[in-house]
């Protein structure tokens, strides 16, 4: 038989296999609407049949919502491109994800002695909280701090602080996790020094640092410098960690805190990947290799109460970073294209009202972060609502994470809802709403004027109202809140109280570290650090100069701002 006659008796065969597919749909069709006329009249509980974030659910998903979806292109196997069933091909049966709870308070002692307890307990990586005036580039002893010091989180003013933080902590074997934006590079350079103090060479470090800062300027607003400069300071990251830190990711970008200004699931999906892009972007223009730098990004999500809308949005957010990886931006290396991420689950779903609840809450959002294929996972305390969370709750958060990787069953297979018609049509729904709002996006001319209008602030903002409408009218059920409300009161639970006297002790110590330090290097490390800002020079080394000889915080963000300015955000509502 020739090439030929086997070419078109395979062109027939296909014919046939299409013929018949288009048979069993019209089929499958034909029964579904002699369903739906089965129960038309049968009366139903009120609605909404809706996930949180507004999308509509339909009381039945077939193959019929899958019309011409191919499933090998799409979903695939786990560990292979497009990544759909997770970034690595055994997943859990290999290792379980990081149960990395979020912790900070008060002094660097305090904090230290939190983290032993943790370790000490089971987890197994570290993540930081730092308090307010941290967050924002201040010191302790600054006149805008008073009152807040270690009140949300760590207080960290310099490398002293960050040496007493990590005490007795073996920074080559503990991967550490750092929740910083607007000043990220300078709380960097002193994590770097503290462990260089401690003889560990950089290069074997492990953890991420925030630094995602176009999602400050859209929804959380902890920024010190404009977007341009602040953008400038990441991709030095960038280029000084894949030299120096190659085992350290020096940006985890992240929609977790789009979703708690309100967004909804697409939105943070979207806002999310299309940030991520504009920091490749940004890289490629510097003059790095997309390889050189891509593999060690990685990524924060929120898990909200809807479960299978959770889980279809990680699993969507793997198949649209593989795609624009590989195929818009040119990368090689299939690490480039593989999306690993971290999860927390909402805080703003815990009640204050039946705070107990909160337990329950949060066991099903991390359930629905592991089946949607997380690598590393926050769960928090029931407490959170209240205060910062005591020992006693964050035991029961971290135990909630022990519980479900050890005893539910989910960690023994892979990707296990692969294949539902309900979680694939998901997942199919979420990515054609992202690339919508990317090209939405790239109409306004980029994320960042974007945010410069106020777009990303008005969406998010007008899906904050909607669902907050929702809740008011009784139409979205909360437990505990707008139904169900017998002992909704707050109920008389310990909560963790910071001592007034934390402030008084770390401003002394401040005041005896400037005694002790050398005021001449460190006006002289200051000056560089400006002249480099000037420059084109990489920020990096000079910063990291300056933590090492005990500069604070405050005085490295003032020495950059001398050039960068500050950010002021413009009034758009």
């Amino acid at each position: 038989m020739s090439t030929i006659e086997r070419d078109v008796l395979g062109r027939a065969e296909l014919g046939r296999l299409v013929e018949r597919r288009e048979e069993e749909l019209a089929q499958l069709r034909a029964r579904l609407a002699e369903w739906e006329e089965s129960y038309d009249d049968t009366p139903r509980r009120d609605g909404p049949f809706t996930t949180i974030s507004g999308r509509e659910i339909a009381p039945l998903y077939t193959r019929v919502d899958r019309d011409g979806a191919d499933e090998d292109e799409a979903v695939g196997l786990p560990g292979s491109y497009p990544f759909t069933r997770g970034p690595y091909a055994t997943m859990y049966r290999t290792r379980l994800w990081t149960m990395r709870q979020f912790a900070g308070f008060a002094s660097a002692e305090e904090t230290n002695e939190r983290y032993h307890y943790l370790l000490d307990h089971g987890q197994t990586g570290l993540s930081v909280a730092f308090d307010f005036p941290t967050l924002m580039g201040f010191d302790s002893d600054h006149p805008r701090s008073l009152g807040e010091v270690g009140v949300c989180g760590v207080a960290i003013s310099s490398l002293a602080d960050m040496e007493r933080l990590f005490e007795g902590i073996p920074l080559d074997k503990v991967s550490v996790s750092m929740t910083i934006n607007g000043p990220a590079v300078i709380l960097f350079c002193f994590y770097v020094a503290a462990a260089e103090k401690q003889g560990i060479d950089p290069t074997v470090l492990r953890g991420t640092v925030q630094n995602d800062i176009l999602k400050e300027y859209q929804a959380q607003h902890a920024w010190v410098f404009p977007p341009e400069p602040a953008l400038r300071c990441i991709v030095d990251m960038f280029e000084w960690c894949s030299e120096h830190t190659p085992s350290y990711n020096p940006i985890s970008i992240s929609g977790y805190h789009i979703r708690e200004a309100g967004s909804t699931a697409g939105e943070e999906l979207a806002f999310t990947l299309r940030n991520a892009f504009e920091y490749v972007e940004r890289g490629i223009a510097r003059g790095l290799d997309v390889d050189s730098f891509a593999p060690r990004l990685s990524f924060f999500f929120d898990v909200h109460n809807d479960f299978f809308e959770e889980i279809a949005k990680l699993r969507a957010a793997r198949r649209i970073w593989a795609r624009g990886m590989k195929e818009r931006y040119g990368a090689t290396n299939p690490d480039s294209w593989r999306l690993r991420t971290h999860c927390q689950t909402a805080g703003v779903s815990l009640t204050a009202q039946q705070a107990e609840n909160n337990i329950v809450r949060v066991a099903y959002q991390a359930m629905a972060a592991a089946l949607g294929g997380t690598q590393s996972l926050h769960t928090n305390s029931m407490d959170e609502t209240l205060s910062l969370p005591t020992e006693k709750a964050v035991r029961i958060a971290l135990r909630t994470q022990q519980i479900l990787a050890f005893e539910s069953g989910v960690s023994n297979t892979i990707d296990p809802l692969a294949g539902s018609y309900f979680v694939e049509s998901l997942t199919d729904e979420l990515e054609r709403e992202a690339l919508a709002l990317f090209d939405e996006i790239d109409a306004l001319g980029g994320v960042v004027p974007g945010i410069e209008q106020g777009w990303f602030q008005q969406q998010i903002a007008g899906s904050a109202m909607r669902q907050q409408r929702e809740v008011e009218s009784g139409e979205r059920v909360v437990v505990g809140v707008n139904h169900f409300l017998e002992g909704s009161e707050k109920i008389e639970i310990d909560t963790l109280k910071i001592d007034p006297e934390v402030e008084r002790m770390q401003v002394a110590r401040m005041s005896a570290m400037r005694a002790e330090r050398d005021e001449a290097t460190v006006a002289s490390t200051l000056s560089a650090l400006t002249g480099a800002c000037r420059g084109e020079q990489n920020v990096v080394p000079y910063i990291l100069d300056c933590a090492r000889c005990y500069c604070t915080l405050f005085e490295i963000r003032a020495a950059m701002e001398e050039v960068f300015g500050s950010y002021k955000e413009p009034v758009f509502f």
